[in-house]
């Protein structure tokens, strides 16, 4: 494996991957969505060129989690895997924790802190917003 390439897979190992490098700086994202997904506080993500993932075998299931937005997870043990946005094409991103090797890719930041319940209060000196990125801060 080079530093330009990453492998990932779900819990259950039924779906294995890999993809490119990341585009921009890796987040921690605290929106109601990611948490409802992934039952938990936050979802770190990494974000790659659509064509620079590819499966080695079977696919994850996706489904549209609001309008022009899409999903993708394991259908056999629930792992979130990517996550796409109509508004956003020829991007993909993908959950950091289901890499083999999730330190090689560093959040840089937390979004949607104004999403994040009240005992969600990062002090990691990693910069936060309370909604989204904006194109010059990519």
């Amino acid at each position: 494996m080079t530093s330009d390439e990453f492998t990932g897979r779900c819990f259950c190992r039924a779906i294995r991957y890999r993809c490119g490098p990341p585009i921009y700086a890796p987040t921690l994202c605290h929106c109601e969505s990611c948490r409802r997904i992934a039952g938990a506080h936050a979802v770190g993500w990494f974000t790659v060129r659509s064509g620079q993932l590819a499966y080695a075998a079977a696919v994850p299931q996706e489904f549209e989690s609001s309008p022009g937005v899409w999903r993708a997870f394991c259908s056999h043990c629930g792992t979130p895997l990517t996550y796409r946005n109509d508004q956003r094409p020829g991007e993909l991103d993908i959950t950091i924790c289901s890499l083999d090797a999730p330190a090689q890719v560093v959040p840089a930041d937390h979004l949607w802190m104004q999403d994040a319940p009240g005992w969600d209060r990062p002090q990691d000196g990693l910069p936060q917003y309370s909604a989204g990125r904006g194109p010059s801060d990519r």
